[in-house]
């Protein structure tokens, strides 16, 4: 990954993240260890890791002192320099701090495509209010306050949707997601009318996997690969369990698993035939 000066790049999230890279970048055209920049730079290794792996954006001092001993000069110094200074920036979701943990929220706002794969719920940015009321409480959030800022910081993601600078998704659900009552009938039902009405957006796709499938590859394991529309932003796996996040951005990693959501579009119904999945079951609770 080169920087290439005056390249806009929106998203603080997605800044830090290059500036990771080019530092790893650089550091290793210098034929140096992270243990010895740390010695020379009198740091901690683990410090360095952590600007490295884009977990934290190094001080104005700290930045310059790395650039000087990689002997980064010219306009590519400043450009990186002004980089870090944008990824000091703060995003729109940073107003929810005390809802939001980890760097998901900042990714999916910059990217420009999304593919995710559900087989217990629905997608985040396709619920209801009332399904995403009833999927947060269930999640044993009792504070009240906490409850509807979780809602509203989900509602906000969903704007990304709709108008201009709107992103792609594509959306593949196993059926058992119809079918759960998450909130109750009157919720349910609210919920697929409205992913009916979603999906005939032109940038949104939304797949069914029927039960008639059987099993199939990846199932059960949600899976959300981010896309962004600069190409020298590679993509990123994004996977969620009990014990964490997980992202992943290794090459290899990232083909088998868009291998794995190719499959997965490949044992689900089609786009239409989806939507006429969603209604059958619409109409079965009605």
């Amino acid at each position: 990954m080169h920087l290439q000066r005056g390249r806009p790049v929106a998203s603080p999230t997605v800044r830090l993240r290059r500036l990771a890279s080019e530092l790893t970048r650089l550091r290793k055209v210098s034929g140096l260890s992270r243990e010895e920049v740390a010695e020379r730079l009198e740091l901690a290794p683990s410090t360095v890791y952590r600007i490295e792996t884009g977990h934290t954006r190094p001080q104005s001092r700290t930045i310059r002192d790395m650039l000087d001993l990689y002997r980064l000069e010219g306009a590519e110094r400043e450009a990186l320099l002004n980089l870090a200074k944008e990824a000091g920036r703060r995003g729109w979701w940073h107003a929810f701090g005390d809802v939001v943990s980890g760097p998901y929220i900042g990714l999916e706002a910059e990217s420009s495509s999304l593919r995710n794969y559900e087989p217990l719920m629905i997608p985040g940015l396709l619920q209801t209010e009332g399904y995403a009321r009833a999927v947060v409480s269930a999640a044993l959030v009792e504070d009240p306050t906490e409850i509807e800022r979780r809602i509203a910081l989900r509602m906000e993601r969903q704007r990304r949707l709709i108008g201009p600078g709107h992103f792609t998704l594509w959306a593949v659900v196993d059926e058992a997601v119809l079918r759960r009552p998450v909130g109750g009938r009157e919720v349910l039902l609210e919920q697929l009318a409205q992913l009916v009405e979603t999906a005939a957006r032109p940038n949104v796709t939304i797949q069914v996997v029927p039960f008639e499938v059987g099993a199939y590859l990846g199932m059960g394991n949600p899976l959300v690969i981010l896309g962004f529309p600069d190409p020298e932003d590679p993509d990123v796996v994004f996977l969620e369990n009990m014990g964490g996040e997980l992202y992943l951005e290794d090459s290899g990693l990232i083909s088998r698993y868009t291998q794995v959501f190719d499959h997965l579009r490949a044992a689900a119904l089609g786009p239409e035939q989806s939507i006429a999945k969603i209604q059958s079951v619409e109409k079965e609770m009605t």
